[in-house]
């Protein structure tokens, strides 16, 4: 891992992880990650995923994703990953302990560090000063509201939420990006400190320059969140112009 100068990547290069290599493991119907983490990554970082089955969005099938956490992150290890991260959004906010457990999983299984999506939006947030977001999801109202309840274990208060209840991962990867953009202008709140578009598998990162620059705000989603808190984990402080304020400044 590695400390770099400011990059802003080159279209259509090949990244070998000379810097940094990360391993993703990504829901199984997730069509989303993969096409959007190129776009964000500096030159000399590369992501090697592997999947977990979740095609749902019910308990039951969150906490399943959960079950081969160790097989998974062996074979992202097998890589030669320098730093391993967890990217569901629904099951690492499924209560306030998750993080903890499957991130104690991975390291013990591989020797790794990780990272969750969940801490990384923690971070996220608390690197923006946001202490009051705004929450749209794809999801049903239960998952929202144990997201509420993660940020709210995290001093984040969630001041409006909205979901489309959807059914799953393919479902939500089917909404266009700007169908987020018109949902997110719908629910401005002059309360919110920060918007936050929730799941790795929604089309969200094209619309985040144009967000902010009409709500006057901070814009985070899964993926970038995700993003930025891996490289800085892992030591690479560039900033990617286009990607949101966290990008920019943090």
């Amino acid at each position: 891992m590695g400390n770099g100068s400011q990059s802003s990547g080159v279209q259509g290069s090949v990244r070998f992880g000379w810097r940094l290599r990360l391993g993703m493991l990504l829901p199984s119907s997730n069509q989303v990650a993969e096409p959007e983490l190129p776009s964000m990554l500096p030159d000399g970082v590369a992501v090697h995923t592997t999947r977990l089955k979740l095609v749902g969005g019910g308990p039951e099938q969150l906490l399943k994703m959960t079950e081969k956490v160790e097989e998974a992150a062996e074979l992202v290890a097998d890589a030669g990953t320098d730093l391993i991260v967890f990217h569901c959004t629904a099951v690492s906010t499924y209560d306030a302990e998750m993080e903890k457990r499957i991130g104690e999983r991975i390291r013990k299984a591989t020797g790794k560090p990780s990272i969750a999506t969940s801490e990384a939006l923690t971070a996220a947030f608390r690197a923006l000063n946001a202490r009051k977001i705004v929450l749209l999801s794809p999801y049903k109202e239960d998952v929202n509201l144990r997201e509420v309840d993660y940020f709210a274990h995290n001093q984040i208060d969630v001041i409006k939420q909205k979901g489309l209840a959807l059914s799953g991962g393919n479902a939500y990867a089917a909404v266009e990006p700007g169908a987020w953009y018109r949902m997110t202008m719908d629910n401005l709140d002059v309360r919110a400190d920060a918007y936050f578009l929730s799941c790795t598998t929604i089309r969200s990162t094209p619309i985040i320059a144009a967000l902010e620059r009409d709500l006057g705000k901070p814009v985070v989603t899964s993926n970038q969140a995700m993003v930025w808190h891996a490289l800085r984990t892992g030591g690479v402080r560039d900033q990617m112009p286009g990607f949101g304020k966290l990008f920019s400044e943090h």
